[in-house]
């Protein structure tokens, strides 16, 4: 990887007479719903949430061409919450990704908070709700989001295949390992059918034990629908191991789209906590950047098992979400 990331940085040099070419796109979403949770210790919980579907946000984003194929790319988001005004992430200023990059003919290096491959490989291929509202698999799954630190590789596609590989550092002082976190995801794509196989594996803070999930996902789409498939193998902290199963489809017409899964959480210790969750949703475009969405999910919880449906920014507070909102992307 090492030789990669010279070889990227060694053909951005380009005589100082190339005329750079740069863009700059300011963007974001801004989603508001009304959300209904029912099944927890607070019973029956009324909220108008922001994010519901995606979360809200405002980004910017830019492009400098660096000649012989070389560019320069940047992106800074942050994440906010309609319905207070306040900042989402905890209060970071750029909490949703925030990275540096350069791209050429041997693939893209990034640094800084990005979404890892892991995540991108369940959100954009194995889950049909794409990590948003009641539905999403990611209320019983591993979803390993984003990663501080991150230093990321993306292989150009040949064939069909393509690749990537990052290491999110740990920066504990005296303790190079801990907190480190490798995630990769290798997908293969001909036509209408894409296959992805993902790995991810997170150091706990004194690097004396580590979490891991492996991912083998699919998409197909039929024109009148798109499938959905996943299944993953999951070793947590102290012992705990579990394997998630994931099958979904989507099915657009017209301005509609209904989407719909089944999420198997099955806990392979002795505690045996399984968990097993139906979602449906759907949504309505206005336009080509405004859409109405609904949604519901419930999870059956066994042998004192705790997952609970929440939505694109929540984690819920019960075992039944329903949700009704807009969103407008600009």
């Amino acid at each position: 990887m090492n030789k990669i990331i010279i070889a990227i940085m060694a053909s951005s040099l380009v005589p100082a007479a190339a005329m750079a070419q740069s863009a700059v796109t300011v963007y974001g979403v801004a989603d508001v719903g009304f959300v209904r949770e029912t099944g927890g210790a607070e019973g029956s919980v009324n909220t108008i949430n922001s994010g519901v579907a995606s979360g809200s946000r405002l980004g910017f984003k830019g492009t400098e061409d660096l000649g012989g194929g070389v560019k320069a790319y940047f992106v800074l988001e942050n994440g906010m919450k309609i319905d207070t005004g306040s900042a989402a992430q905890g209060g970071l200023l750029f909490g949703r990704q925030a990275y540096l990059g350069v791209s050429g003919q041997s693939g893209a290096v990034s640094f800084g908070r990005q979404y890892s491959p892991y995540y991108r490989a369940m959100r954009d291929i194995v889950d049909p709700f794409c990590d948003g509202l009641a539905g999403q698999a990611g209320n019983i799954t591993a979803s390993n989001a984003r990663l501080d630190n991150m230093v990321g590789y993306a292989s150009p596609t040949l064939y069909g295949f393509a690749a990537e590989l990052a290491v999110g550092v740990g920066e504990v002082p005296g303790n190079s390992a801990a907190k480190r976190a490798y995630s990769t995801a290798l997908s293969y794509t001909a036509k209408t059918l894409v296959v992805t196989l993902g790995w991810h594996q997170q150091q706990n803070a004194l690097a004396s034990d580590s979490s891991a999930n492996t991912l083998l996902g699919a998409r197909y789409d039929w024109g009148v629908a798109e499938g959905h498939l996943g299944y993953a193998r999951n070793k947590g902290l102290l012992g705990a191991r579990s394997n998630d199963a994931i099958v979904g489809a989507s099915v657009p017409f017209g301005p509609h789209k209904v989407y719909a899964s089944y999420v198997r959480h099955d806990d392979t210790t002795h505690a045996n906590r399984d968990a097993s969750q139906w979602g449906l949703g759907y949504t309505y475009a206005l336009s080509k950047r405004t859409d109405l969405y609904a949604a519901y999910a419930r999870i059956g919880n066994r042998n004192g098992a705790t997952f609970k449906v929440g939505n694109a920014t929540t984690d819920g507070t019960g075992n039944t979400g329903a949700n009704l909102g807009i969103r407008h992307t600009f």
